[in-house]
């Protein structure tokens, strides 16, 4: 530990002179002074703040046009930033397309549901990825407690006493499995890359996937100055926001725990529906949002790691000792990870 400190001195000074390098720095020591069940909790409102604004979005431009102005100001505003190099190596290439794919999928089939769905409900079956996530990867009986009673509020968010869209639903469904891919493969990404390099690029690849289909379905709507100011809220909230402090998270959490953490998400959904949009929850989903809320607790409290599972997380960012290692987030001297 002590011989790893010093090297933090041997960077040069003018490694951290311009703005980009000490921008990258404060948030890299910004993000490891929060804990990462506030890190997921805050990308979660991120997200669903997001969302809520997109609703005055799909008169103009629709779901498509939405996914692709959100993509494509996150990726500029994260490439900016970062920097990415393009020619990395194949691992990290291949892991942001990866990442990049599943994002730009995620967007197009969640802003689909939630044209047609209500915000809870198609942020309800949308959490069916993250959940699942946390149920193959538990190995202990109250790791499936807690599982057990987010499914439960699932089930309860869900009965809205209305018939839902088909078409809205299996796209929340879809999105709900592009999200638990991207809980794997962004784990393997914040490992592997030790800032927002990664990141940047998978954003950046997502908006190079939705490009031509946003373009075909909004044309130049999409240029309009009303929309690109919306839809830079939009990105803002909905992408750099919560990805930048979910990407962070998953350094520190397993995918199984990230996964039940999230479970907040359809009860923010709801409530985000109810004070934004003016949707109304009956006594049932009332019931499923403090079901959902305590899973979150009692996850976040059971998760107590074992001592040898933090020397087997890749990153390990936000270290309390603060000594040198791979996942030194916000590092402007770009060293690649060990």
């Amino acid at each position: 530990m002590c011989a790893a400190r010093p090297a933090r001195s041997s960077i040069p000074i003018g490694e951290f002179s311009t703005p980009r390098a000490r921008a990258a720095l404060a948030v890299g020591r910004g993000l490891g002074a929060v804990p990462a069940p506030g890190l997921v909790l805050g990308g979660v409102l991120g997200l669903q703040g997001g969302a809520a604004l997109t609703t005055g979005l799909y008169p103009a431009v629709g779901p498509a046009g939405v996914v692709t102005l959100r993509l494509c100001i996150a990726a500029l505003v994260l490439s900016a930033l970062w920097r990415p190099r393009p020619r990395g190596d194949r691992t990290t290439l291949a892991l942001a397309a990866g990442a990049g794919t599943l994002l730009a999928v995620h967007h197009l089939a969640y802003y689909e549901a939630v044209a047609r769905l209500p915000l809870g409900a198609a942020t309800t079956l949308e959490f069916l990825g993250p959940f699942a996530v946390a149920l193959c990867g538990s190995r202990r009986a109250p790791d499936l407690v807690w599982a057990g009673l987010a499914a439960t509020g699932v089930v309860l968010l869900g009965r809205s006493g209305t018939a839902l869209d088909a078409r809205g639903a299996a796209c929340a469904i879809v999105a709900g499995c592009c999200w638990g891919g991207y809980i794997l493969v962004g784990k393997r990404l914040a490992g592997h890359v030790p800032d927002g390099r990664g990141l940047a690029l998978a954003v950046a690849w997502g908006a190079l996937l939705s490009l031509p289909y946003g373009i075909a379905r909004a044309g130049g709507r999409l240029l309009a100055p009303g929309t690109l100011a919306v839809a830079a809220a939009v990105a803002v909230l909905s992408s750099v926001l919560p990805y930048t402090l979910q990407l962070e998270a998953l350094r520190r959490l397993t995918p199984r725990a990230f996964g039940v953490l999230t479970s907040t998400e359809p009860a923010i959904g709801a409530l985000t529906g109810l004070f934004v949009l003016g949707q109304r929850l009956a006594v049932s989903q009332w019931a499923g949002v403090v079901a959902v809320a305590l899973a979150s607790v009692g996850a976040t409290r059971a998760q107590g790691e074992p001592a040898g599972e933090a020397a087997d997380r890749p990153g390990d960012v936000g270290r309390p000792d603060g000594a040198d290692g791979p996942g030194d987030v916000g590092r402007p001297d770009g060293a690649a990870p060990g």
